[in-house]
């Protein structure tokens, strides 16, 4: 998958989910990933999930695409597990990947690198089980 052409052309709706060393999760709408010869990327305030990525490399990054004019399929999209390898705050290339400005410009921000560790698709995958405990 060519994740560059992919995201730079598909529209829709991303949420980032994060978990802190104990394992409480957090969840938060995000844009589309910048992807970059290093990783994909993120640029993220220091709120809940930059937090949560200092104690824990771990993240999954669920993408919807918006439905098709044509019709077709009502849930496309992947879920990408993700592990962290880096950051930068306030960087020029963190600068120059910013797709707006904020409000509270004045916020220091980071730019949060993963590796894809493992893509699926939004719904349902090749030999994929669904575990429902027994009551």
């Amino acid at each position: 998958m060519n994740w560059r052409e992919y995201f730079e052309t598909t529209r829709g709706t991303g949420v980032l989910a994060t978990a802190d060393a104990d394992g409480v999760v957090d969840v938060a709408i995000y844009a589309r990933p910048h992807v970059l010869a290093d990783g994909i990327g993120f640029i993220m305030p220091d709120r809940r999930t930059h937090q949560n990525l200092g104690e824990n490399l771990r993240a999954t990054y669920l993408f919807i695409e918006e439905p098709s004019e044509e019709g077709g399929e009502k849930f496309v999209g992947h879920r990408l597990h993700l592990k962290k390898t880096g950051e930068e705050k306030d960087t020029e290339r963190l600068r120059s990947l910013r797709r707006r400005t904020y409000s509270d410009d004045t916020a220091e921000r980071y730019l949060v690198l993963f590796d894809i560790e493992e893509a699926r698709p939004l719904v349902g995958d090749e030999g994929a089980f669904c575990y429902v405990p027994k009551r």
